[in-house]
């Protein structure tokens, strides 16, 4: 990641510096079990000095990895759990005012329990929350975590067919 200042010519004629991050991109798998449940990771977050419920996710190891690929990768190394299917849910900009990053989310299905290799810097636990507690969690503040919350509110969507 790099961090930019570009001076930029405006529609007015007139130029600005515009700040922003250059990001290789991330991914993030929403697990659901057999019995509907999701699947959350718990973790410390430094920027916020607060624990947070989220989805497993991860930063691309570079403009060319693969984002399906990166999402098995991070469901099994954070959860243990792979997935015998998975689809595509949707994509996103987190901060497209100051960062270029796109978000993958992906949809994980047909769970096999592994054993976890999160990163050394990582000190995740591993929940099963039923799915309507989880949406519960986004309306009361328990979720505040973006990409979680829109994982969950597009899936749930995507069940009201």
């Amino acid at each position: 990641m790099n961090f930019n200042a570009d001076k930029v010519l405006l529609s007015n004629g007139k130029t600005a510096t515009r700040e922003y991050i250059d990001h290789p991109g991330a991914v993030a798998v929403l697990p659901v079990l057999p019995d509907g449940s999701v699947v959350l990771v718990r973790q410390f977050r430094y920027p916020i000095g607060v624990v947070t419920w989220e989805i497993p996710a991860g930063k691309m190891h570079g403009r060319n990895d693969n984002p399906l690929r990166r999402a098995r990768a991070e469901l099994a190394e954070e959860t243990g759990y792979r997935a015998g299917r998975i689809e595509k849910l949707l994509d996103f900009w987190p901060c497209c005012a100051f960062s270029n990053e796109k978000l993958h989310i992906y949809l994980g299905r047909d769970l096999k329990p592994g054993p976890a290799k999160p990163d050394d810097d990582e000190f995740l636990n591993v929940r099963n929350v039923p799915f309507s507690k989880a949406l519960k969690m986004t309306e009361n503040g328990g979720i505040k975590d973006s990409k979680t919350i829109i994982a969950l509110l597009a899936y749930d969507k995507r069940c009201e067919k």
